[in-house]
């Protein structure tokens, strides 16, 4: 059985980044407003990107990274743009500015 993490755009322009075992259910359940919460109140949405992993914990994994990632880092990733990833993660985690560390993942959508 096959896991996918997945991204939507909601009619509002904000990302939604969630993960499950049938990919074409899932996006039909938050096209129709049947899965509830943040994308029920912004429907339509839009299927943007989808990447399949072997376990679940390993698709909730990437759910949870990609959260925590910055509106031009998701956009980056899904244009296949790697080199522009790296530089979006440098400037995250305050390495341009001279500091040390990593920055604290945020829990939004956006």
């Amino acid at each position: 059985m096959a896991f996918f993490t997945y991204i939507l755009r909601c009619r509002d322009g904000s990302y939604y980044v969630g993960h499950t075992d049938d990919l074409e259910r899932r996006i039909a359940e938050h096209q129709t407003g049947t899965m509830g919460g943040y994308t029920a109140r912004r429907r339509p949405v839009t299927f943007l990107w989808s990447e399949s992993f072997q376990t679940r914990d390993e698709a909730f994994a990437a759910e949870r990274k990609l959260k925590g990632w910055s509106r031009a880092k998701k956009e980056a990733m899904m244009a296949g743009d790697w080199g522009l990833v790296a530089e979006l993660a440098r400037c995250r985690s305050g390495d341009q500015a001279g500091t040390t560390g990593s920055a604290r993942p945020s829990t939004g959508s956006g």
